[in-house]
């Protein structure tokens, strides 16, 4: 809100913004070409990743963790972020490590307090500080390499990444050790952030980090401040679509072809690319791009071709995807804006009734075609027991190609 308000008051002056990890919407910002984006991948010298431990809360090992650390004359942080408990977790942490000097320190303490309280950090005073997430804006203290996060499940990805970089900012080896409590049953977004902190471990991850942010959230407001939601709403290839005319519009530009009619399909067939097929998030993320530029059959073939050569023969869901690609392609160009199902027939929603493809679909689907004029006008095709949603559709618009085609020899 704060960064909304300066480009409001200032709108002429350019911004240069420094992050580890690009919250979603500016991520989005820079992939769709509204803003420009370097990425520096160059790490420190004599700096090593941090190595990531994802376990129960167990506070014997991390006791032995945080022992080690103290052995190596090094310091820890222990995350605890909840301000009314974090003076008992102290004390059981120093009943635990009884010669080790333990603080804590949180946010709604006093400055000259605080301030104190980093001065003895600083210097060394300090063994072992348990404190909630106030570390995570860029306090730099090398000597600390151990860090322990409770309840690492309730924390954004971005904000996990930015708080293990406290540690591993010096030659040592550092350590993190992300917990959740023993027996909770972690959702699945949890899961999935916690399992992309420990992958990506290694310098340079900030980047794929925020890209799987990017793909677990969603891309944002672009002129708010809501910093995730709406492409999980409508769908990463619609999303860009949709992006890409209000860039071109604003810009006085052409609008892209796929801008000037668009074709909503709601059917129920699976048409996604699975981690398990591609595992990079940024791989995913180009694919679905690739597959939402998709016009003609070539295009999908090559597309198709493309995933063969770099990832092995797609599954089902994947070639679904093509497909549907290909069928939005197609029938928007036929003036058909929507296709839906329902009471075992596909409904072609259409603009204005075309005799000539109708005629085309009723012959090569013989008893099965219906149009009705009654409140949107629409073509019904029937399923039979045989065919799925996609054979009977390839079949119909197969069928409206080989009319046009004929028309285009006779004349």
């Amino acid at each position: 809100a704060q960064k909304e308000r300066l480009k409001e008051r200032f709108p002429e002056v350019d911004v240069l913004t420094l992050t580890a990890t690009p919250i979603p919407r500016t991520l989005n910002m820079a992939l769709s070409d509204i803003r420009d984006m370097s990425v520096l991948e160059e790490a420190p010298q004599d700096r090593y990743p941090v190595q990531t431990y994802v376990l129960e809360h167990d506070m014997d090992i991390l006791a032995q963790a945080m022992h080690q650390e103290l052995r190596r004359s090094g310091q820890a942080y222990y995350l605890h972020n909840r301000v009314e408990t974090i003076e008992r977790r102290a004390a059981e942490i120093k009943a635990l490590l009884p010669e080790a000097r333990v603080e804590f320190a949180h946010g709604q303490m006093g400055e000259e307090e605080l301030s104190d309280i980093w001065r003895r950090q600083l210097e060394g005073e300090i063994d072992i500080l348990v404190c909630t997430t106030i570390i995570e804006t860029g306090i730099d203290v090398p000597n600390v390499n151990t860090l322990v996060i409770e309840d690492a499940d309730r924390m954004g990805l971005a904000q996990l990444h930015q708080i293990r970089g406290r540690v591993g900012r010096s030659t040592r080896r550092a350590s993190a050790y992300l917990t959740f409590h023993r027996g909770k049953e972690l959702t699945e977004i949890a899961q999935q952030r916690l399992n992309a902190i420990r992958e990506y471990t290694e310098f340079g991850s900030g980047f794929r980090i925020a890209m799987r942010d990017l793909e677990l959230r969603g891309a944002g407001s672009l002129l708010g401040a809501q910093q995730h939601g709406h492409l999980e709403a409508v769908g990463y290839d619609l999303y860009m679509e949709m992006l890409a005319e209000a860039v071109a519009e604003e810009k006085g530009e052409a609008l892209p072809p796929s801008a000037k009619r668009e074709c909503v399909i709601d059917l129920p067939i699976d048409a996604s690319i699975p981690p398990s097929y591609m595992e990079s998030v940024a791989h995913r993320l180009h694919m679905y791009r690739r597959i939402a530029e998709i016009r003609r059959r070539e295009d999908a073939d090559d597309v198709v071709d493309e995933l063969i050569d770099r990832f092995g023969p797609p599954p089902p869901s994947v070639l679904g995807l093509v497909d549907i690609a290909l069928l939005r392609a197609s029938a928007a160009q036929r003036g058909i804006f929507e296709i839906g199902f329902g009471g075992g027939k596909v409904s072609l929603f259409i603009e204005e009734l075309n005799l000539p493809m109708i005629q085309a679909m009723s012959e090569a689907l013989p008893g099965r075609v219906k149009v009705s004029a009654a409140g949107r006008p629409r073509i019904e095709l029937k399923l039979l027991p045989d065919d799925t949603m996609l054979v009977t559709l390839r079949k119909a618009f197969d069928a409206a190609d080989k009319m046009d085609n004929s028309v285009k020899s006779a004349k």
